[in-house]
């Protein structure tokens, strides 16, 4: 069997580690084994935190949303909001409406009371159905 030499392999491998190690302190970023080790840890923490931060901007915009709706209507809650949105067929995703609620409030509160009356009809319909 032949040799083989895999020196620049190694070595360009190891400069690759070593270079997403960069900042790191002591050991962790100039000895491979332990920036190896630094490095896959940190990827693991990247990879989990960019699911996490999709969690922790919905409810940053929930949020926001609650708060401007109860700022409208005191008697609005969020869940009763969103409800009365779908039922008025609003199709603005909860980013929009946060954004709506910061930047453009008069459109916000448009939002706020189509939301209302579609959560009104729904009820006047339930109850015509009830009779």
């Amino acid at each position: 069997m032949s040799r083989v030499k895999r020196g620049t392999v190694q070595r360009a491998r190891h400069k690759r580690v070593i270079a997403k190690a960069k900042g790191y302190y002591s050991r962790r970023k100039n000895v491979f084994r332990v920036a190896k080790q630094a490095v896959e840890r940190a990827m693991q923490y990247q990879t989990r935190d960019r699911k996490t931060r999709k969690r922790n901007f919905r409810a940053l915009w929930i949020q926001r949303i609650n708060a401007a709706v109860r700022a409208i209507d005191a008697d609005l809650t969020y869940s009763r909001f969103i409800d009365g949105v779908h039922k008025a067929g609003i199709e603005v995703d909860r980013k929009v409406l946060s954004d709506l609620a910061i930047h453009e409030p008069e459109a916000f509160e448009a939002v706020v009371e189509a939301s209302k009356a579609a959560i009104e009809q729904a009820a006047e319909a339930r109850a015509a159905a009830a009779a």
